[in-house]
């Protein structure tokens, strides 16, 4: 099958999905002589309008895993805002060394309901967005070499697909198969070092006297929640994604609630050892 175009969709608040997402899409757009189209829908402004994309197109689709899922506040954005229209799919989701649970079924049944047929599917890991100590410095150049020959696969995989006569359709492959549950259960539910639940969903951001109000972090929320006009203010949801705290050039943004950092302390006293990145073809 020849693709008439690749684009690279994704929802990055810290950059470790892009980085896989756009990897991938280069690597295939390399062999196949295309350019990339970027559909970053990272910020609120970004989610205000319908893709669309068409059969002969390759879309490589990717969201970080919060709680084992897709995260709660852009699943919508995940279930209204993409058409596919017999578009050929690879789901990506990035996991911060704990697991990816079931963010990978999930992102896969989505873009089939939505008219995408998916051919592929990955769970990468990358450096877990709460804690240096998990997955540091990841995706390293050994992620990188295994994103890399995904790519090449994913390629090899296109060209095998049969295309449609003048008076057929092109063959339609069955949906990827890859690990997760299916109906998609509840999203995980952290846990502190004693074992109770942590319920840290009311958690935001501080601000250190070392902040010179330059509203990066007001400008890189993907909910729109820290104030421009006033950067200590966070004004509606936060989603704990900690692009605020990871682009603040002065250090000035940190989270100090108590049932969240033991969270962050479980997480780290259990999940240290290298997990795996995992592929799906």
């Amino acid at each position: 099958m020849k693709m008439k175009g690749i684009a690279a969709v994704y929802f990055s608040p810290t950059g470790s999905t892009k980085r896989a997402v756009m990897e991938i899409a280069d690597g295939i757009a390399r062999k196949a002589g295309l350019p990339v189209r970027e559909v970053d829908f990272t910020l609120p402004g970004a989610r205000e309008e319908v893709r669309k994309f068409e059969a002969g197109q390759l879309v490589i689709f990717g969201t970080p895993v919060y709680a084992g899922r897709i995260p709660n506040k852009i699943l919508p954005a995940v279930q209204t805002l993409f058409e596919g229209n017999g578009a050929l799919a690879v789901p990506v989701v990035t996991f911060g060394n704990r697991s990816f649970d079931n963010a990978l079924i999930e992102l896969r049944i989505e873009l089939e309901q939505h008219g995408f047929h998916t051919i592929a599917g990955a769970a990468f890991v990358a450096e877990h967005v709460f804690s240096k100590k998990l997955a540091a410095g990841r995706p390293d150049e050994n992620d990188l070499q295994v994103i890399r020959r995904f790519a090449e696969d994913i390629a090899v995989k296109i060209e095998g697909i049969k295309e449609g006569d003048q008076d057929g359709m092109a063959e339609i492959p069955a949906p990827v198969a890859v690990k997760g549950i299916e109906p998609v259960p509840s999203y995980y539910r952290p846990l502190q070092e004693d074992g109770t639940p942590a319920n840290f969903l009311k958690a935001k951001p501080k601000t250190a006297d070392s902040c010179n109000d330059c509203g990066i972090c007001a400008r890189v929320c993907p909910m729109g929640s820290i104030s421009p006009e006033d950067c200590r203010t966070v004004t509606g949801i936060c989603i704990k994604c900690q692009a605020c705290v990871k682009a603040c050039p002065e250090g000035a943004k940190y989270f100090d609630d108590p049932i969240m950092l033991s969270h962050t302390r479980m997480l780290e006293q259990n999940y240290a050892r290298r997990a795996e990145n995992e592929v799906f073809l």
